[in-house]
């Protein structure tokens, strides 16, 4: 039931994040790096990524689905994990320090427990809830 619960929010989550990115894309190309190739076309991509992700968590019938929605969710947490950096670095370097580190650093702490949130969702994996079975 938890674990539904928070499949769903997750699949909202990345549907309206999805969403921002087709339909605005100025906030995430300030952020990407120099070095990634074809900045517009990686966000209009991220974008769909996501929204396909969302739509793959919120499949009640078919467990393949999910687990595959929930790791292709987790990659694509690891892949924009360098934008993240990106932006905290930028912010930091302005002289009003922009959002601060009140924002990054929750920001970074929580990029690795939404890679393992998207895993537990889905189903793909149980630690640490895992049961624990009696030996003899």
């Amino acid at each position: 039931m938890i674990r539904a619960a928070f499949r769903w929010l997750l699949a909202v989550f990345y549907a309206a994040a999805g969403y921002f990115h087709l339909a605005n894309p100025e906030p995430f190309l300030t952020i990407t790096p120099e070095w990634v190739p074809w900045p517009a076309a990686v966000i209009w991509w991220t974008g769909i990524a996501e929204i396909a992700g969302a739509v793959g968590l919120a499949q009640p019938f078919s467990a393949p689905l999910k687990r595959y929605a929930a790791i292709g969710l987790a990659l694509y947490a690891v892949c924009v994990f360098p934008a993240n950096i990106n932006h905290f670095a930028m912010d930091l370097a302005r002289k009003d320090s922009g959002a601060g580190l009140v924002y990054h650093i929750p920001r970074m702490v929580a990029q690795p427990i939404i890679v393992w949130l998207a895993l537990w969702a889905g189903e793909v994996l149980d630690w640490p809830f895992a049961r624990r079975t009696k030996s003899t």
